[in-house]
């Protein structure tokens, strides 16, 4: 195994064997050696590098092994920027950008264009969805927290990294913001959904390799939604827009904890792509 051609024919077989995504063989060599993929079909008969080589093999052993290949590589694409992550966060995904999508568009709806507003993240990870906001809208003052330090600092990483000017606060759900006394236009959050029933029927390169605390809150799949609405009115402004991301069979729920809670709220639930259940948003008004 010397040649590009011959790398790739390899991990591609074997990780195909054990069960993992051919393309992965791709990605992996891609990041090893450099290239991007019009220079690595058109070198598709040359030599690989001993180092590149070696550093290849160890990688596609590891995703082998079930660890995601944006960990071994160390970033993700997220809303056309690169993002770094680790495994102290969840690997930002395509439908968490269907969900910043949405909030672009709702808040046009809900605000004055001249307004400059208020937005918290909560749960923010990797910082992708707070970052994001930052970097799309000049008029929006951004605001993120997270229960864990590790992954603020992923966050801190990846917002200068990307020239983002977002304010990080540790703590859980919206405890800092309340201790503060600060108060938001926007609330948005992809907060751990999953229920612990469905935590099963996972990938083990997700279940057993992303945090299990952002990923399930150990019961329903509710938890958080529930503890959101006792909180929201402390930060809340007079009108305010909340963002949530949800799982697939969790629309009704979500939308149904709203009206109980703010009967006025004007409530959407949104399907990504795949024709699933992905984002409910309300316009709240006191």
């Amino acid at each position: 195994m010397k040649t590009v051609f011959e790398a790739l024919s390899w991990a591609s077989s074997y990780l195909t064997e054990a069960g993992r995504e051919k393309n992965a063989a791709e990605l992996l060599l891609l990041n090893d050696t450099g290239m991007d993929r019009s220079k690595l079909l058109a070198s598709l008969q040359e030599a690989v590098g001993e180092d590149e080589l070696y550093r290849f093999r160890r990688h596609v052993e590891m995703h082998k092994e079930g660890i995601p290949i944006q960990y071994i590589i160390g970033k993700e694409q997220f809303y056309g920027r690169e993002f770094f992550v680790n495994d102290d966060v969840l690997i930002p995904r395509p439908e968490t950008e269907e969900v910043v999508f949405h909030l672009l568009d709702r808040q046009k709806r809900a605000f004055s264009e001249a307004e400059r507003l208020n937005v918290i993240d909560i749960g923010t990870g990797s910082g992708a969805i707070a970052v994001t906001l930052a970097l799309e809208c000049g008029h929006f003052s951004v605001s993120a927290s997270d229960i864990s330090k590790e992954a603020l600092q992923v966050a801190e990483r990846n917002a200068q990294n990307l020239g983002a000017d977002v304010c990080f606060l540790q703590g859980d759900l919206l405890t800092p913001f309340i201790s503060s006394g600060k108060k938001a236009d926007i609330i948005v959050s992809n907060p751990p959904y999953i229920s612990e029933e469905e935590m099963a029927d996972l990938s083990d390169i997700v279940r057993f390799h992303e945090p299990l605390h952002a990923l399930t809150d150990g019961g329903d799949g509710l938890k958080f939604y529930k503890r959101f609405m006792e909180e929201l009115p402390l930060v809340m402004k007079d009108k305010a827009l909340v963002v949530f991301e949800i799982g697939y069979n969790q629309g009704k729920a979500v939308k149904d904890l709203f009206r109980h809670s703010f009967p006025n709220a004007e409530v959407e639930v949104v399907q990504d792509i795949n024709g699933k259940d992905r984002t409910v948003s309300a316009v709240i008004t006191s």
